[in-house]
């Protein structure tokens, strides 16, 4: 083997062992080589042998001793150290927060990954039942508020490839996501927001806007959302459309200096 197929091989293990940790998402369920088979489309053989090495160097631990995994504190430092240097969780999080308190709900700010949405800031009224989500919780892009507002504030060259692979990941239901989307995207032009109920999860809601920050001129986009039974979302909108933009407002004038590249 010469040197460029060693460093091939080892470039190709890296991005592996990185799909491993991928599948593990925020709620912090614990999976088993099995489940982290299915979930990376990676042969059971490598996954064994990746968390056998992830086990080894501190990223991953097993749980009581057992044959399931979960993330251990070195994959965690990796997150920490990010969030650390992030000058824009540290500038958003009042206007987050104030936000959260006013209307009793979560509100995050949320950039692509893949095809996902990933939270990196989140903030919570404490008086709220709401989804066990948080700064790197990733959401399905072409299901939740979040990830539609996002799309729609792309531009059009970049918007439609990503359409088609979200469409080709949704299969047989890839007629529903498209009509929905679309809906979306009419919402978004008529009033500047657009919802999701139920779909990401039951009695689970959203109301989504994207935003442009930075001098960067990066496009993020941000989310009011709770758990509540049979939520009245025409009073809920109504409430909590025009603090959203508000919200929007100030923190594109707060980060108009920063780099926000995600």
């Amino acid at each position: 083997m010469n040197r460029t197929d060693k460093q091939h091989g080892v470039t190709l293990t890296v991005e592996r062992g990185l799909e491993v940790l991928h599948a593990f998402r925020a709620a912090r369920a614990p999976l088993s080589n099995a489940e982290l088979v299915r979930r990376t489309g990676l042969p059971k053989a490598t996954v064994s042998r990746l968390t056998t090495t992830l086990i080894s160097i501190g990223y991953l631990r097993r749980v009581g001793g057992g044959r399931q995994f979960e993330l251990s504190a070195g994959a965690l430092s990796i997150g920490h150290a990010y969030l650390e240097a992030n000058a824009v969780t540290r500038l958003v999080a009042p206007v987050m927060q104030k936000l959260a308190d006013k209307l009793n709900l979560s509100v995050a700010l949320a950039v692509p990954h893949r095809l996902d949405m990933v939270y990196i800031a989140w903030r919570a009224s404490a008086r709220i039942a709401t989804l066990r989500l948080g700064v790197g919780s990733l959401l399905p892009m072409a299901t939740t508020a979040v990830g539609r507002a996002y799309l729609y504030g792309l531009p059009e060259a970049t918007r439609a490839p990503l359409m088609a692979e979200l469409l080709a990941a949704a299969g047989d239901d890839a007629p529903t996501v498209r009509e929905n989307l679309d809906a979306a995207f009419e919402d978004l032009r008529q009033s500047g927001v657009c919802m999701s109920v139920g779909e990401y999860q039951r009695n689970a809601y959203g109301i989504a806007l994207p935003i442009v920050v930075g001098r960067t001129q990066t496009l993020m986009a941000l989310n009011c959302g709770a758990v509540e039974l049979e939520p009245d979302m025409v009073a809920i909108r109504e409430r909590v459309t025009p603090e959203l933009k508000a919200a929007a407002r100030t923190l594109s004038f707060i980060l108009s200096d920063v780099d926000c590249e995600p």
